[in-house]
């Protein structure tokens, strides 16, 4: 089940948004109060989106529950691996493993079968996104163990939420305002935690001085996993899956061309890995 050329493009779009919140998170010399804001500020704009869409159905409402608790392990683990692991290694394992473990799952939970060509374009897309993170060399990255096992854990509470949205966006009757209420349920329990954590003078002084990047993130953070649960309830889960994750990608390009990182021949052979999944998935091969 091919996904029409305009979904395509608006799930790469939500992927460009997902490398950019989270490298805004990683740059933060306070990640659990950058993530901590930037979950509450997707809760005040999915508030205001509320008002505009309709509420969603009954039958939603604890698949939103469930997600809102799925969501919680997924940002204590992505914290502590960026607390372990460098951005390039820790992200590239954990999104690589979603589209593999969508793809087995909604095979065998919803019947979304899919053809050779495209389960091999999944398993390509997983394959690049994982050697990304390889791109520094075998032993730098076998350094970062415990980078390497939180990515893990990230991974699997990736593939959980997003088979869980899929199916509460399907049963809400109103995708967007899944969505909404999503972000707002969401919103406030990181934040919470590091005003307790922090203390609540330390955690304001943070907030008020580098709060407003965080800010910026939270909205661009909303928006695009705004698109990804609208093209989950559209599309084949493992297709979405596997295009939202090439985020990685962005990610590895914008390190070469706006931080200076070396491309390298590791990096090369992955993203041209990456592209060759993504026209298996999606072309009429």
């Amino acid at each position: 089940m091919r996904l029409d050329p305009e979904i395509i493009g608006l799930v790469l779009l939500a992927a460009l948004l997902h490398a950019s919140w989270n490298a805004v998170v990683k740059s933060d010399r306070d990640r659990l109060l950058s993530m901590g804001v930037v979950m509450a500020a997707g809760g005040v704009f999915g508030a205001i989106v509320a008002c505009l869409v309709p509420l969603p159905d009954l039958k939603a409402w604890p698949y939103m529950i469930a997600s809102v608790i799925i969501h919680n392990f997924y940002y204590y683990f992505l914290l502590r691996a960026y607390a372990h692991g460098d951005l390039g290694h820790v992200y590239p394992i954990a999104r690589g493993l979603g589209p593999l473990l969508v793809a087995m799952l909604s095979s065998s939970l919803l019947g979304e079968t899919l053809r050779f060509s495209e389960a091999v374009g999944v398993v390509l897309i997983s394959l690049g996104i994982v050697g990304l993170s390889f791109a520094g060399g075998w032993r730098q990255a076998f350094r970062q163990g415990w980078g390497t096992t939180f990515a893990v854990l990230t991974g699997l509470t990736i593939a959980g939420y997003t088979i869980v949205d899929g199916l509460g966006a399907r049963a809400s009757g109103s995708a967007l305002g899944y969505i909404a209420w999503l972000n707002i349920l969401e919103g406030p329990w990181v934040l919470l935690i590091g005003f307790w954590r922090r203390g609540t003078g330390p955690a304001l002084h943070h907030i008020l001085t580098y709060g407003w990047r965080s800010a910026i993130g939270g909205v661009i953070a909303a928006i695009g996993y705004g698109i990804a649960i609208w093209a989950l309830s559209l599309g084949a889960m493992a297709h979405v899956a596997a295009l939202r994750e090439t985020s990685v990608l962005f990610a590895a390009l914008m390190g070469t061309f706006l931080l200076g990182e070396t491309m390298g021949w590791r990096r090369i052979l992955a993203a041209t890995t990456i592209v060759s999944g993504l026209l298996l998935m999606n072309l009429p091969l």
